[in-house]
C-alpha cells in the first residue's frame, strides 16, 4: 500500500494547482489564465520525456491525439472560466461526475449494463452535489438544484466533466497504442503546446507577456502541475488504475479545504460532507 501516499500526493497537487491558478492567474482573464496554466509544465516535463524516449507510435495513436487536443482545449477554457468566476469548493467537486458520465455513456452508446455499484455511485455523486448547496434547502426541496444552476462555475465544470468522460476513453485508446508512462508526459506537453498555439493565434495573445506579467504564478502552477503528472505516473505504475484514479479524485476534498481555509469560502462542513459523498461515489464506480 505504499502507493497510497503517492496517489494522495497526486490529489493534493491537483487541488493545489487549481488554487494557485485561481490565486495568481485569475486577474489575467480566462484565455490568458488558460495559456498560463498549460505553458509552464511543458518546460518542466520536457526533460522527463527526453529521458524516457519515444516508443513506436502508429496511425491510431496520432489520429486519437488529433481528436483529443481540441477537446482538451475546450475543456481547459471552461475549466479556467469556472475557477475564475466561482468558489473552488463549488467547482472542483463536480469533476467527480466524469466517471458517472462515462458509465452512462457506455450504457447508452455501447449497450453496457450498469451494475449496482455504478448505480449507487451515481446516486452518491448526485446527492453529494445536492449537499454542496444544502443551505439553499430553506427555499424548498429543489432549492439546492436551483442554486446549483445559478452558480455558473458549477455548471461549467459539469461540462468539463462530460468532456473528460470522452477524453478519458480516447486517452485509454492512445495508451494502448503507446504506454502509460510515455503518454502521461507526452500528452501534457502536446496539450500545452497545442492549446497555447491555438489560443494565442485566435485571441492575438503573446504567451511571453503572460509569463512576464505573472512569472511567479506561472512557475508555481507549472511546478504543481508537473508534480501531479509525475506522481500520477508513479502511482499508476504501482497500483490498479481504477483504484489509483479513485484516490486521485480526493482532490475534491482538498479543493474544498483549500477554498474554505485560504479563500475564506463559506460552508466548510456541508461542502466537505458533499464532496466526501461524491468521492465515495467515485470509489464505488471505479471499484465496481
Amino acid at each position: 500500500m505504499y502507493w497510497l501516499p503517492i496517489a494522495l500526493g497526486t490529489a493534493l497537487f491537483t487541488a493545489t494547482s487549481d488554487a494557485l491558478t485561481k490565486a495568481y492567474l485569475r486577474p489575467l482573464g480566462t484565455i490568458k489564465m488558460a495559456i498560463g496554466r498549460v505553458i509552464a509544465p511543458v518546460l518542466f516535463l520536457a526533460p522527463l520525456l527526453v529521458l524516457k524516449g519515444f516508443p513506436a507510435l502508429d496511425h491510431t495513436f496520432w489520429k486519437t491525439l488529433f481528436i483529443l487536443l481540441p477537446l482538451e482545449t475546450l475543456a481547459l477554457i471552461l475549466y479556467m472560466k469556472a475557477l475564475r468566476i466561482s468558489p473552488l469548493s463549488l467547482t472542483i467537486p463536480f469533476l467527480a461526475f466524469t466517471p458517472a458520465f462515462m458509465i452512462l455513456t457506455g450504457a447508452i452508446i455501447l449497450n453496457e449494463h450498469l451494475n449496482l455499484n455504478g448505480i449507487a455511485g451515481i446516486l452518491l455523486i448526485v446527492i453529494g452535489s445536492y449537499t454542496l448547496y444544502l443551505p439553499s434547502l430553506s427555499s424548498g426541496l429543489f432549492g439546492p438544484f436551483r442554486a446549483m444552476i445559478k452558480e455558473k462555475g458549477s455548471i461549467l465544470m459539469l461540462f468539463v466533466a462530460f468532456i473528460y468522460s470522452i477524453t478519458s476513453v480516447l486517452g485509454k485508446l492512445a495508451i494502448l497504442h503507446s504506454n502509460p508512462i510515455f503518454f502521461a508526459s507526452f500528452y501534457f506537453i502536446a496539450h500545452g503546446l497545442f492549446s497555447t498555439f491555438i489560443l494565442s493565434f485566435l485571441f492575438k495573445i503573446n504567451p511571453v507577456e503572460i509569463v512576464k506579467k505573472s512569472t511567479k504564478g506561472v512557475i508555481l502552477v507549472g511546478i504543481t502541475q508537473s508534480l501531479m503528472v509525475i506522481t500520477h505516473m508513479w502511482a499508476i505504475s504501482l497500483a490498479p488504475a481504477a483504484l489509483m484514479i479513485a484516490v486521485k479524485r480526493m482532490s475534491a476534498l482538498f479543493g474544498v479545504l483549500i477554498g474554505c481555509i485560504f479563500f475564506k469560502e463559506p460552508g466548510l462542513l456541508n461542502r466537505l460532507f458533499g464532496a466526501s459523498l461524491m468521492v465515495c461515489g467515485v470509489f464505488l464506480i471505479c471499484l465496481g
